[in-house]
C-alpha cells in the first residue's frame, strides 16, 4: 500500500504508467524504461492533466535555463573554454553555438532599435551636426564641384531647367551623347537635384516630368539617388539598416574566416567545423558583451564603454581563447594572435565596403 502511495506520487513517471512502446517513435521498450533510449521522450500513458502539463513546462524551462546559465558563465569568464568542452563532447551543457549567435545578435539590435525609437529624429540630425536639407540652398550642393561636370551646357533647354525650379538640366539626348562616366555622373546628379526640389519618390513620375525614358535602368538611378540622398542628409537611418544586417554578414562571413584557422592549426588535428565553433564562439561573445555595456552607457548617457571593449577587452578575450582552445605557449599564440587580428582587420574593411556598397544598391 505504502508502495502505492510512493507510486502515485511520482506522477506520470510511475512504473503503473509505463508501456512496451514510445509513444512517440514507436520503439520498442522495457517496462523498466523511463524514457525513450531512441527519442528521449517520456515512457508514459497517463493522460495529461494541467498538474502534469505545467510540471513539464517549468522543467523544460529549467533545463534550458541551465545551458543558458553554463553558456553565459563560460562564453563570459573561461575565454575558449565553452568550445573545447563542446567540441569534447559536452553539447546537452552548453546552448547550440549557431543558435546562440543569432539569439543574442537579435536581442542586440531590438534593444538598439527600442533606443531609437525614443530617440526623435532631430536629436539624431543635432547630435551628427548635419542641417536639414531645407536650410540648405540646392545650389551649395554643387558648389564644391567641377562646373565642367554640373554647368549646364549653352545647348540645354534652360526653360525646362527654369520650370522644374532646377540649376541644371539634361535631355535624354544630350546625355546619351556623352562618354559613359561623364554621361552617369550628369544623370545621377540631375536625378539628385529632381528629388531634393520635389521629393518625388516614384521613378516613373520624376522620370515623365523630367522627359527621359521609362527604363529599367533610369528608374534604379533615380532609386539610388534616392538613397544617395537619404545617406547625405539622413546618415543614423543608413547605420541603422546596415546595423541591422551585420549579423547576417558575420555569419555567412565565418566560413571564410575559419579557413585561415584551419591553415594555422593544421597541425592541432581539429576538424573545419570546429574552427568555425570556435569562431561563432568569439562573435558571440562581443555582441554579449555590447548587450552588457550597452546598459551603463545608457545610464551615463556616453559612448565611453564601446571603445574599451574593441580596443582591449576584445583583443585580450580573443588571445586567451586562442590560448585556451588550442592549447599552444605564449609565443606562438601571440603571433598567430597577430596575424589573425591583421586578418581580421584587412578582411573585414574590405568585406564591409562591398557590404555597405551593396546596401547602398538595394536600401
Amino acid at each position: 500500500m505504502k508502495r502505492k502511495k510512493k507510486e502515485n506520487f511520482r506522477g506520470r513517471i510511475s512504473l503503473q504508467y509505463r508501456g512496451t512502446k514510445c509513444l512517440n517513435c514507436q520503439h520498442p521498450l522495457d517496462i523498466s524504461d523511463i524514457y525513450c533510449p531512441h527519442c528521449s521522450q517520456l515512457n508514459s500513458n497517463k493522460q495529461l492533466s494541467a498538474k502534469d502539463f505545467f510540471a513539464e513546462f517549468l522543467s523544460s524551462i529549467l533545463v534550458y535555463d541551465s545551458r543558458l546559465r553554463n553558456t553565459l558563465k563560460d562564453l563570459l569568464f573561461r575565454p575558449g573554454v565553452i568550445t573545447r568542452n563542446y567540441v569534447n563532447g559536452q553539447r546537452l551543457k552548453y546552448a547550440n553555438p549557431f543558435r546562440f549567435f543569432l539569439s543574442i545578435s537579435i536581442i542586440y539590435f531590438l534593444l538598439q532599435g527600442f533606443i531609437s525609437f525614443f530617440n526623435s529624429s532631430e536629436e539624431n540630425i543635432l547630435r551628427l551636426d548635419i542641417k536639414s536639407p531645407r536650410e540648405a540652398p540646392l545650389d551649395s550642393v554643387f558648389a564644391d564641384q567641377s562646373p565642367g561636370i554640373f554647368a549646364s551646357p549653352s545647348r540645354i533647354d534652360s526653360i525646362k531647367a527654369t520650370q522644374l525650379s532646377l540649376p541644371f538640366y539634361f535631355s535624354e539626348a544630350e546625355l546619351n551623347n556623352l562618354p559613359f562616366l561623364d554621361r552617369q555622373t550628369k544623370r545621377m546628379s540631375l536625378y539628385f537635384a529632381y528629388f531634393y526640389r520635389t521629393k518625388e519618390k516614384n521613378p516613373i513620375t520624376a522620370l515623365n516630368s523630367l522627359s527621359h525614358n521609362n527604363t529599367f535602368k533610369n528608374r534604379w538611378l533615380y532609386s539610388r539617388a534616392i538613397t544617395w540622398y537619404n545617406i547625405l542628409y539622413k546618415p543614423q537611418a543608413f547605420v541603422d539598416f546596415i546595423s541591422t544586417k551585420i549579423p547576417f554578414f558575420l555569419f555567412f562571413f565565418t566560413p571564410f574566416y575559419a579557413f585561415f584557422f584551419w591553415l594555422l592549426y593544421s597541425r592541432k588535428k581539429f576538424t573545419y567545423m570546429e574552427h568555425v565553433i570556435f569562431v561563432f564562439h568569439i562573435f558571440s561573445f562581443i555582441f554579449l558583451t555590447m548587450v552588457i555595456f550597452r546598459i551603463p552607457e545608457l545610464i551615463v548617457g556616453s559612448d565611453f564603454f564601446q571603445p574599451i571593449l574593441f580596443l582591449l577587452v576584445g583583443p585580450l578575450y580573443f588571445y586567451l581563447a586562442l590560448r585556451k582552445f588550442y592549447n599552444q605557449g605564449n609565443w606562438q599564440t601571440l603571433f598567430k594572435f597577430v596575424f589573425l587580428s591583421i586578418i581580421f582587420f584587412l578582411s573585414f574593411v574590405t568585406a564591409t565596403g562591398l557590404f555597405v556598397a551593396a546596401s547602398a544598391a538595394i536600401y
